[in-house]
């Protein structure tokens, strides 16, 4: 079967499958009950080809609408534009219209006409410096006039509407027709009561399929929905009423100023007011991968497109459905997420099962009826066919399709995304949010993680505890330090150290509303800041004493960030800071001990290396700050250079390892997975985090530089050693990521923080963004975000997804198991006595307890700890194993054994006689039958241990559905005796077909002492 499936159902991957292979597996699925119900959590391709025709027509519009704008630029002379009157009542002098052709048409003619950015912001009543008034009155008129900043999503289906769903499985349908049908000839035949008790009893057993199928489809999709809600918490920077905060992206209003930084998704339509380098990737958008600068004379920025480098402000023009991006969200919102290759896996399963169960239901009606005709032939009544004939010949029907309804499991599938909604809102509470289905059960056979240091091993609560400023080399802790050490440097390079600090960063010192200083920026920048401030200085005052002419951000490829300044005196100066032998390598001069220039000979640099050294191996993050002078020959075209910097200093940051992380690590070891660390960090910082976390034990550490240059040949053999990579590019995570994936087969999961980490996340099988510290293009690109930044919660999803794997498995064995005794015993007995056993209403009972009520017991299993004590699946493991197997043919044997045991041998083990004996003796069986699943469940909560019964008083969900089981039961063999073909049993009755179903738990437990192979 593991053959069969690999070869028709394995081309679905975990991420990035093709079209194809996600139309081929729908293809062979052809065998099914409910297309609805069945399909209802897998992709839905035709939105998502949709989707791709309204980028094609995007990238057209946007390239007709530059043409456009350039030939009119000589035609017209002047545009007419009238207010409308709505517009004009609310405080605006300009419609959302109006700002839509400006800025999707990219219309520089109508922009110029309606003032400017300068223009377009008075008429939103707005202030490009202060932003818009955050008063209630203002709010909800904007509103009113441009709309809210949401896109049109599908109405959530209500209970009535899973209802209905649940109705359109086909054979409940021929079953519901069957028993309309039975009515109709049982009461014309023996009148009411009587004759429409086998019809009814039908008709109840379907509506609490329905109902029972309903409820948990639509628990399921209350999940999913609150799952949704948390993936839409997109937070983004503005200024309003003159003060700058974090505000929802639905938030948004035309008008609002937003501070667009590297990583972050532009929230809005909105035109350019000033920056820095800032180049926009559209392709979200367009499907266009170029990216486009936007300055002053390009000022258009599209909802939806990403910062791929540099910052800005923008001024928010048009929000929501009236953008481009809100309808192609509202198409890509229906689009659905990629089934997982288990829940495709489980389709092939439930198709073979299907295939055979369809083929013993036409060959056990066959031989019904074929035993019917032989009976009138010998009678000789065959030419004369009564209603008790015709309602004998239904009943076979029934039982015919009732076995296929049994035998096709088409809660195989659904149970894998029970099980993973289930997971996926727990994990929400364990601060991990899954964005896509897969990765839940990808993660549980993860051999492999790449982890970044900052943050995620470490707390990212970053302070400069410790520099080295004109050689002088000083620990702070606290205020009284930081003033002595000002004491003891020049003036001058404490200026030059302070201007430093303030104008080249990413960072910002702002008063909140209630007059209190805040540091907004990554955890190193504000640590820099708050040095800064220690020192004395007054971030306002140093950023107007200068003007910012040029500004290359951070990025972790360069490991650098620069900015040109022009001085209040003429001429320009550069300021560069970053990793500290990068920077250093850059200097040929250093400030003294008395302030003044002198040149870095190689004593001054060795002395310089061996302090970055120091720092490092104390598990410092170090930074070395550096200027130049420009004389006043600079163009804000040409590139901030990079040689001749004179160093002012060399600062070491501490970042604590998180609480916990050392344990996480050596749960990771004990579950077979290998921790690795990749860093931009020092080599020596990182070797001295990695120690105390114990990730390097007995590896190697190496350098991204030496990384790179290494043969194919070097990298097969250094590749499964590495413990260790510093000063590493996102390049080099790619490589070791595609190498791990490729040639060792391992399943890897990555951290990933800044938009040049989206290659590795996409790359991994499973792509882990930080929640606090990550960047949009990183959380987008990725599969799981880690919303509290901790390598513990990394472990918990592993936990997680190995609890999702092996809970599909259990639910499967004990699915697989009730499938093969209801198909063996129904044919068997069809073919050897003439008649079912099994009913119509007891095999959709028994379906209920092994479909729906089977999939809630098991599939919510929560994790234990013993889960991480046994090693990963990895790539190449079976997903129906032998172990299973073993399980499912031991328990198989028993029941069969046991019911035709009863069948051939029970009226004269229970002295039955008598005209009822039969119904006795059917009730017995569906009863030691409906037990054997009961305590079978119970068994299948383990696979390979004997004890089944640890921890099954915590897990309410299994306790209740027990208990419903066995309630239900009871009600059903007591008091619905008429419509269910059952009769109320004695004591001792009930005591022999519990014992029966009872001792399956020892014979299960028995059978688990076999060894078999764990492929």
């Amino acid at each position: 079967m593991e053959s069969y499936l690999k070869e028709n159902f394995g081309e679905v991957k975990p991420k990035n499958s093709s079209e194809e292979a996600l139309q081929r597996w729908r293809k062979l699925c052809w065998l099914v009950k409910n297309r609805k119900r069945r399909f209802r959590f897998t992709a839905n391709l035709t939105k998502r080809f949709e989707a791709r025709a309204i980028q094609r027509s995007n990238q057209e519009k946007f390239r007709v609408a530059v043409l456009v704008s350039q030939a009119a630029l000589q035609f017209i002379h002047g545009i007419t534009y009238v207010v409308p009157e709505e517009v004009k009542s609310a405080g605006f002098q300009i419609c959302a219209d109006e700002l839509g052709s400006i800025v999707e048409g990219r219309n520089t003619k109508k922009l110029r006409d309606h003032g400017a950015i300068e223009g377009i912001a008075e008429k939103l009543s707005a202030s490009i410096k202060n932003g818009i008034s955050t008063s209630e009155d203002s709010l909800s008129q904007r509103k009113s006039i441009y709309g809210i900043n949401k896109f049109t999503e599908s109405p959530p289906k209500g209970f009535w509407v899973f209802l209905w769903e649940a109705l359109q499985d086909t054979t409940l349908m021929i079953l519901g027709v069957c028993a309309i049908i039975s009515l109709i000839v049982g009461i014309s035949m023996e009148g009411w009561p009587k004759g429409a008790h086998d019809g009814l009893g039908i008709v109840a057993s379907i509506l609490l399929v329905v109902f029972v199928t309903a409820t948990s489809d639509y628990r399921q999709s209350l999940q999913f929905k609150d799952l949704d809600k948390e993936k839409k918490k997109i937070t983004v920077q503005v200024t309003r009423n003159s003060y700058r905060q974090k505000i929802s992206i639905y938030d948004l209003l035309p008008g609002d100023i937003v501070h667009l930084a590297i990583g972050d998704q532009v929230p809005a339509d909105g035109l350019f007011i000033c920056g820095f380098s800032l180049l926009i990737n559209e392709s979200s958008l367009t499907g266009e991968s170029e990216p486009v600068n936007v300055t002053a004379e390009n000022p258009f920025l599209l909802a939806g497109t990403k910062v791929q480098d540099g910052s800005g402000k923008m001024l928010v023009t048009t929000v929501g459905m009236r953008t481009q991006w809100g309808k192609l969200m509202a198409t890509l919102s229906e689009g659905g997420d990629d089934e997982t290759p288990l829940q495709v896996k489980l389709n092939g399963v439930a198709t073979i099962i299907g295939k055979i169960g369809l083929f013993f239901a036409v060959i056990t009606f066959a031989v019904f009826v074929q035993g019917l005709f032989s009976r009138k032939m010998q009678e000789g009544s065959h030419w004369s066919w009564s209603g008790e004939d015709a309602l004998e010949m239904l009943e076979y029907f029934a039982v015919a399709v009732t076995i296929v309804v049994v035998a096709v499991p088409e809660g195989l599938p659904l149970a894998v995304t029970l099980s993973l909604a289930f997971a996926m809102k727990k994990m929400m509470n364990d601060k991990a949010l899954v964005r896509h289905l897969a990765a839940c059960e990808t993660m549980g056979s993860s051999t492999g993680i790449c982890s970044d240091k900052t943050g995620t091993l470490t707390t990212n609560h970053m302070t400069v505890v410790k520099a080295c400023i004109c050689g002088k080399i000083k620990e702070f802790g606290d205020s009284v330090e930081f003033s002595v050490f000002c004491s003891g440097i020049p003036d001058s390079a404490l200026r030059m150290l302070l201007q430093s600090i303030f104008n080249n960063t990413g960072g910002e010192v702002v008063k909140t509303e209630d007059d209190k200083v805040e540091l907004l920026g990554t955890p190193t920048e504000t640590a820099l800041l708050e040095f800064g401030l220690l020192l004395g200085g007054d971030f306002e005052s140093e950023r107007q004493e200068t003007k910012l002419v040029k500004v290359e951000p951070f990025n972790s490829a360069k490991k650098r960030m620069g900015v040109i300044l022009e001085l209040p005196g003429g001429g320009f100066r550069a300021h560069c800071k970053g990793a500290s032998e990068i920077i250093l390598d850059a200097c040929d001069k250093v400030v003294d001990l008395n302030g003044k220039v002198v040149p870095l000979n190689e004593a001054s640099c060795d002395h310089l290396k061996y302090i970055i050294e120091q720092f490092a191996s104390e598990a410092l993050r170090t930074l070395c700050i550096a200027y130049k002078e420009l004389g006043s020959e600079f163009s804000a075209e040409t590139a901030i250079p990079f040689e001749g910097y004179t160093c002012i200093g060399i600062v070491g940051i501490k970042d604590p390892v998180r609480p916990g992380v050392k344990e996480s690590v050596a749960i990771c070891r004990s579950a077979g997975i290998t921790v690795r660390m990749v860093t931009g960090d020092n080599i020596n910082t990182a070797k001295a985090i990695a120690r105390e976390c114990g990730i390097l034990t007995d590896g190697i550490a190496i350098e991204g530089p030496d990384f790179r240059v290494k043969s194919e040949k070097e990298l097969a053999e250094l590749v499964p050693k590495i413990q260790v990579m510093a000063r590493s590019s996102p390049m080099d995570k790619h490589t070791l990521v595609k190498h791990l994936r490729t040639t060792f087969q391992e399943v890897v999961a990555v951290t990933g923080d800044g938009t040049n980490d989206a290659p590795a996340l996409h790359e991994a099988d499973i792509g882990l963004a930080m929640g606090i510290s990550g960047t949009e293009v990183a959380k987008e690109s990725a599969d799981v975000i880690i919303l509290d930044d901790n390598f513990s919660t990394i472990v918990t999803v592993a936990k997680w997804g190995r609890s999702v794997y092996i809970n599909i498995q259990k639910f499967v064995q004990f699915q697989l198991t009730v499938n093969v005794v209801a198909l063996i015993v129904n044919f068997s007995s069809a073919c050897l006595t003439g008649s079912a056993p099994l009913t119509a209403f007891q095999l959709l009972w028994v379906n209920m307890i092994m479909d729906t009520l089977g999939a809630l017991a098991l599939a919510t299993e929560p994790p234990n700890d013993e889960l991480m004590k046994r090693p990963p699946v990895g790539r190449k493991g079976n997903f129906i194993s032998n172990i299973m197997w073993r399980n499912i043919l031991g328990q198989s044997c028993y029941q069969f054994i046991m019911i035709w045991y009863l069948q051939m041998a029970g009226k004269d083990i229970f002295h039955l006689d008598g005209p009822d004996s039969d119904l006795i003796l059917n009730t017995l069986i569906f009863n030691s039958f409906v037990f054997c699943q009961v305590f079978n469940e119970i068994s299948s909560r383990e696979m390979e241990k004997i004890n089944v019964f640890k921890g099954i008083l915590n897990n309410y969900v299994f306790m209740a559905v027990m208990t419903c089981t066995v309630l239900f039961q009871i009600i059903i063999v007591e008091y619905l005796g008429a419509f269910a073909n059952t009769c109320p049993l004695t004591f001792s009755q009930w005591f022999v077909s519990v014992s029966l179903g009872f001792l399956g738990m020892p014979i299960a437990a028995a059978v688990k002492m076999i060894p078999v192979g764990s492929a």
